[in-house]
């Protein structure tokens, strides 16, 4: 394999803010993200979702441009302009022809820093949420995650819902919104990255205008790790017609020495269409339409979870499937066939996904806000083929215990009874 040389360059500014671009000339487009190493874990729990509603308010308005001129100026340079939150940070975005990269900046900045929280938009936006928060929850495939996660991490704020709660939300109000705010937006706690067609001298002195006379505050990252508590949840809801089953266990955290073994462990058992849970539950079995697994992972914690929508009468037996699947993986280590299968659907995944300026924006953020470094796609793709089949059975042992298990469990629910020794892995 040709090895691929990156213009990777980085540096803070005295206040700690980090400015981090790779250039990539070949392209005309430039992605800008601003990030913030805080996001819904970092909230107390009587603050659930504020984290959200500040990245919904910034788009409202400014000192000097209203909501309706934001948005105006993005579409008259063609750009993109974005923004989400997550457990663990929140991050608004840009992406526009190189040329326009001042207004892009000018514009970005001034919404991050000036935004004006004013009380009627406040008012507004929280109408706004509360009729979001009842579309997810009409949403059964996202309400058994949020079921799921609050008993998992219970009494933690990695476990509540990033969007917040009903009771939450309808007290956020210009002073709460205000306090963390600034809480969360100071250049300490801050990186800029950009990638595409983007000069490193040029970027930084552009981002040094709007945030070098910050004064600096402290690094994001807050709360201290949750404790799991797998329980085995059954909750009733008669409207639904199928089944929703989540059920995992603990995982190791993003920073894990061993983390490509489980992203094969995770590829091989749900990871896509050859996988064997897919294979064997849905494939051979026609008990599902929709199963596969994914592994989340956070700074200091994670979950392998699964998840599968059947009928009733095939929930239980689903679970078992799963369950025969996991003690599979303790039992048995990987065919060759089968591990170099899913390194290659790994491989080519990870490169397709960094086609992109604004991928490889998103993945310069998350390296230094994680690792605080970055690795060349080559030692990616060699820490992969390094993985034996060894390893991934060790994970397998290291994770699929039986008293590890979780389960939430939801639908219209007559007669259904899932006991513990029915998790045997």
């Amino acid at each position: 394999m040709v090895q691929e040389i990156r213009n990777i360059q980085r540096q803070s500014l005295a206040n700690g803010l980090t400015i981090i671009t790779e250039q990539m000339t070949h392209l005309r487009s430039i992605s800008i993200g601003i990030w913030i190493k805080s996001g819904s874990r970092d909230e107390d729990l009587a603050r659930n979702g504020i984290a959200h509603f500040i990245e919904h308010m910034v788009f409202k308005g400014t000192e000097s441009r209203s909501a309706e001129a934001i948005a105006r100026e993005v579409d008259s340079i063609g750009g993109n302009l974005d923004a989400f939150t997550s457990k663990e940070y929140i991050c608004f975005s840009i992406k526009v022809l190189d040329e326009h990269l001042p207004i892009a900046m000018d514009l970005l900045a001034d919404m991050v820093l000036r935004p004006t929280f004013a009380g009627d938009d406040i008012t507004k936006e929280r109408g706004v949420i509360l009729e979001e928060i009842k579309m997810d929850e009409d949403n059964p495939d996202y309400l058994v995650f949020e079921i799921f996660s609050d008993n998992f991490w219970k009494n933690h704020p990695l476990g509540k819902p990033i969007l917040g709660t009903r009771d939450t939300v309808k007290k956020f109000d210009p002073a709460v919104v205000r306090e963390w705010y600034k809480r969360f937006f100071h250049p300490s706690n801050m990186i800029i990255a950009a990638a595409g067609n983007v000069d490193h001298k040029a970027f930084a002195d552009v981002v040094g205008r709007y945030f070098a006379d910050l004064a600096p505050g402290t690094d994001g990252h807050y709360e201290k790790a949750p404790v799991v508590d797998p329980k085995i949840i059954l909750k009733n809801k008669k409207s639904l017609e199928q089944v929703q089953i989540c059920l995992g266990v603990p995982a190791h955290g993003i920073t894990h020495s061993d983390r490509y073994v489980g992203y094969l462990l995770n590829t091989v058992l749900g990871g896509g269409m050859s996988s064997r849970l897919f294979q064997n539950i849905r494939e051979q079995r026609g008990m599902a339409y929709s199963i596969g697994s994914d592994i989340t992972s956070y700074r200091d914690t994670g979950c392998y979870s699964v998840y599968a929508g059947t009928s009733l009468t095939n929930a239980n037996k689903a679970i078992q499937l799963t369950m025969e699947e996991f003690k599979k993986m303790r039992t048995e280590p990987l065919c060759e066939e089968e591990l170099n299968r899913a390194k290659a659907q790994m491989k080519g995944g990870m490169m397709l996904g960094l086609e992109s300026s604004g991928a490889r924006m998103s993945s310069l953020a998350r390296a230094e806000m994680f690792f605080g470094t970055y690795e060349a796609l080559d030692q990616r793709i060699a820490r992969i083929d390094a993985v034996t089949a060894e390893q991934v059975q060790a994970m397998a042992q290291d994770l699929f215990k039986t008293e590890q298990v979780a389960v939430t469990v939801l639908g219209n629910l007559s007669g259904l009874k899932l006991r513990r020794e029915m998790l045997e892995c």
